[in-house]
């Protein structure tokens, strides 16, 4: 069934209360992707004053700058969502995902389930048929709770000491409790897809799931401006083989979504609110079946900040800015097909990612050598821009 977006099933629970921006792909005599500010009137292009949505990020304080935009009045946000999708008609806009120049970041293991469900994995091997006995060995050793521990801490390393003397330690537990976090390049810039897109999952997975995060959009001098919404797809049989696999585990063609749009710190949303975002994840399959979960960031074991903090610093640079996934409480373990198989997507199933101030994101899964091959990068963007006239000012 094809996705349709409306603003009923895309925009926060309180509309357009917020600073929303975001990217879409504009119509004209040269076409091309533009940074967009959604308002009570509709959709307007700001690419008249930013080229690009990082420029716009990268001001002293983008909402003042924003609000000093009036910008090109587009059309209304119905008809830019309505031919937003898998194809859209290209004589008229439609949505993109609302990053361009920025890389995109991601955080791993940064709760504590989700840290326990990364070492079944390693445990099993990637084999989804072994995980539920895995699962039970390992949390009759180290628990299923370590959220009361704080990474880094005394406490930590002891706890870190008795694992490796009952031989339970693990690669993932370093990063969930010791003194580093695990942050990791999730896909090239410009390689992410939006809201109504489809997500590929590598054919050669059988084990595999959406994983339902907060993302935070973050300029070159480290301050966050704001937050969206992303699926970091997770292929867990590849990474579960080995972490060496990482990057073919989690950097797919259209295994990275991102949006509906950024909602930039203001007087109604703010660092402390992404604190207590309440993630939903609902997953509906052509079979029938229907996944639903939730990720709570109350329960990250580091804070937001803290992440940011290790992300840019004086060992890491990024002169565009960056956006960053949080990490997600959520690794399904309902089994979809027959007992003990645990959950795997299947082509055609419908994910919805939301989360009441930020909207909701939604993709159907395919193959990611069948989901539309990513063609527009860095080069493209650049003649596309001078096409315009848009680097000359």
């Amino acid at each position: 069934m094809p996705l349709t977006l409306t603003p009923a099933n895309t925009l926060p629970l309180d509309g357009l209360t917020g600073t929303l921006v975001g990217r879409a792909w504009i119509p004209g005599q040269i076409a091309g992707p533009s940074p967009i500010a959604l308002r009570a009137d509709g959709v307007f292009d700001l690419s008249e004053r930013f080229a690009t949505l990082s420029e716009l990020l990268e001001c002293e304080s983008p909402l003042q700058a924003l609000r000093a935009t009036p910008g090109r009045f587009v059309s209304s946000l119905e008809a830019l969502l309505a031919n937003s999708g898998e194809q859209p008609d290209s004589s008229r806009a439609y949505l993109l995902p609302p990053l361009d120049l920025q890389v995109i970041k991601a955080a791993g293991v940064t709760f504590a389930a989700s840290m326990i469900e990364r070492v079944i994995e390693e445990q099993a091997g990637g084999d989804a048929a072994r995980a539920e006995a895995v699962r039970a060995t390992v949390c009759a050793v180290i628990g299923d709770n370590l959220r009361a521990v704080k990474p880094g801490s005394e406490q930590a390393q002891a706890l870190k000491a008795l694992l490796i003397e009952q031989g339970m330690w693990s690669q993932y537990l370093e990063v969930g409790i010791g003194p580093d976090a695990e942050v990791f390049t999730k896909a090239p810039v410009l390689a992410a897809v939006g809201s109504g897109a489809v997500i590929g999952v590598h054919p050669g997975s059988q084990w595999n799931n959406p994983e339902p995060e907060v993302v935070l959009a973050v300029d070159s001098r480290g301050r966050i401006h704001g937050a969206t919404l992303g699926n970091d797809v997770n292929l867990r049989d590849f990474e579960g083989r080995s972490a060496l696999l990482l990057s073919k585990a989690k950097d797919n063609n259209a295994s990275c979504a991102i949006g509906p749009f950024i909602r930039l710190f203001d007087e109604t949303f703010d660092l402390d609110a992404v604190r207590n975002c309440v993630v939903e994840l609902e997953v509906r399959g052509n079979d029938g079946f229907v996944l639903a979960g939730t990720s709570s960031m109350d329960q990250i074991s580091r804070d937001p900040a803290d992440l940011v903090s290790q992300t840019v610093n004086g060992n890491h640079q990024y002169p565009d800015g960056f956006l960053l996934f949080l990490g997600t409480l959520f690794a399904p373990t309902e089994d979809r097909d027959h007992p003990g198989a645990g959950f795997t997507h299947k082509a055609g199933d419908q994910v919805r990612i939301a989360s009441p101030l930020l909207g909701a994101l939604h993709n159907q899964v395919s193959r990611s050598d069948q989901a539309a091959p990513w063609t527009f990068g860095l080069g493209a963007l650049m003649r596309n821009l001078a096409e315009r006239g848009l680097l000359n000012r």
